[in-house]
């Protein structure tokens, strides 16, 4: 098949474009920066350079590759790693899953593509009652902190756009909380802070996550290509936790002291009520949709061994 993936120099995208050439799969990456063009090539695939939030740019560059797939992977997730400032954050992201899904499902159809992969997000997204540990059904936040809604409201577009198209199938995989070298959780930045102690287990700290390698979020969008399937998956790996669990042992892999505990009203004026509700009412997803009817499984199964086994790589 030949495959359009937007955001091929992205954290997932990476990874994604050689899986898909060594599948014998033709790949056309999409990138914003021409100078980035010539990476993509050395991963065996074409280059194309558009803007993601130009809907012309995009017509041509979509219609020009006459792919039969296209892989939404596009995001801006500078500065992610600052919780405080979330909004800011991922202003670009929000405008690539509602302008740029739209800019995107207009050229696929003017180029006949009759499949569309997209990435949402799993964790925080989910409402904020009933158990820890949240599948595909159950509702997103219907009030979510203020710091949030532009997000929330941006994810749902995504999703409803996609799994709603009459023009193609779609497919949106809600992705855990990253992390692999360099990405996500092992962000210099987010790195930096936990070894100088400044981030703290907040109240009770019993908000759950749910962790991904980066690595197993291409092999999930690589399996995601060749199914059939429609819908909305989380890919999240095996082991959901509380950040009263987490976090204490990521500090110890990174030979860091444990966090101190900061108490709720404290953290709600410092950091903000969405910070405080990301550490304390936070909900998981499980991967058990993904596993039946992708039959996709995560190499790294728990983030107790992919988080060692990145911290160990890292200088002290």
């Amino acid at each position: 098949m030949r495959i359009f993936v937007a955001g091929a120099t992205g954290a997932v995208g990476r990874g994604l474009v050689p899986l898909l050439v060594s599948n014998g799969h033709e790949v056309v990456g999409l990138t914003r920066t021409p100078e980035k063009a010539e990476a993509i090539r050395a991963l065996g695939a074409q280059a194309a350079v558009a803007d993601g939030l130009d809907a012309d740019s995009i017509r041509r560059a979509v219609v020009s590759a006459r792919p039969d797939i296209i892989v939404h992977e596009m995001t801006d997730l500078r500065g992610a790693s600052d919780l405080r400032a979330f909004d800011r954050s991922f202003a670009t992201s929000n405008r690539l899953r509602t302008e740029g899904v739209d800019h995107l499902l207009s050229a696929a159809r003017e180029a006949g593509v009759k499949r569309l992969v997209a990435q949402s997000f799993c964790g925080w997204p989910y409402a904020r009652t009933g158990g820890p540990v949240k599948s595909e059904e159950d509702p997103l936040d219907p009030d979510p902190p203020q710091e949030f809604r532009r997000t929330l409201d941006a994810i749902r577009n995504l999703e409803a756009a996609v799994v709603g198209a009459d023009h193609l199938a779609g497919i949106v995989l809600r992705y855990g909380a990253f992390y692999g070298e360099g990405t996500g959780v092992f962000d210099g930045s987010m790195v930096g802070e936990l070894r100088r102690r400044r981030v703290p287990l907040i109240g009770d700290a019993a908000g759950w996550w749910s962790f991904l390698h980066v690595d197993d979020a291409a092999r999930a969008t690589a399996i995601a290509v060749e199914r059939t399937c429609t819908g909305i998956y989380n890919i999240v790996d095996d082991d959901p936790a509380p950040v009263s669990t987490w976090l204490p042992a990521l500090a110890r892999m990174l030979n860091a002291k444990r966090p101190f505990r900061a108490p709720v009203w404290l953290a709600r004026l410092m950091a903000g009520d969405h910070v405080v509700t990301l550490m304390t009412q936070a909900r998981a997803g499980s991967n058990a949709k993904a596993r039946n009817q992708l039959g996709w499984r995560p190499v790294a199964s728990s983030w107790r061994e992919g988080f060692a086994d990145v911290a160990a790589r890292m200088p002290g």
